[in-house]
């Protein structure tokens, strides 16, 4: 591969990375084709707007290594990341969101509650297994970073608890 292919490439995903945060979409995939048995497959996602993850799953090696930078950058800028907070509870496993055992039940929590150790604090579903989510201390529910019904990643925040 030539220096400027890999230029290319790198400039390419950049735009792609900066395409996603201006219209604040959490995924985007292109499939270039250079040749018969030349392309580039690359997939830039993100989490949620405040931890933006990228990955270039191409033939070409050096372009994930010069592509991290923009995510650090962009990171940094955002003061008040859930994910960094020493009372974040994150998701175990990939899954759905459920902040109740069945539809129309109440909720397991609600912001103010004080809560104990090992409380269900919600369900992440996962190959239709429903998983509860236990406390993992005692404290009181400052936020609940995510919605009913929403989908989850791992090691995304769920829950800040104080």
């Amino acid at each position: 591969m030539t220096k400027n292919t890999r230029d290319a490439d790198v400039a390419f995903i950049e735009a792609l990375a900066q395409l996603l945060r201006e219209n604040d979409l959490t995924e985007v995939q292109v499939k270039r084709e250079y040749g018969e048995d030349d392309s580039l497959n690359v997939r830039v996602s993100r989490l949620s707007p405040a931890a933006p993850a990228m990955s270039a799953p191409a033939p070409v090696a050096a372009v994930p290594a010069a592509a991290p930078p923009a995510p650090d950058a962009s990171s940094a800028a955002t003061p008040e990341d859930p994910a960094e907070h020493p009372g974040a509870v994150t998701s175990p496993m990939v899954g759905t969101v459920y902040l109740q055992g069945e539809p129309g039940a109440p909720a397991f929590i609600s912001v103010g509650q004080q809560i104990n150790e090992g409380d269900t604090l919600l369900i992440v579903e996962a190959m239709k297994t429903m998983n509860h989510i236990p406390a993992p201390r005692a404290g009181t529910v400052k936020r609940i970073l995510v919605e009913d019904g929403a989908p989850v990643e791992y090691g995304a925040p769920l829950v800040i608890l104080e």
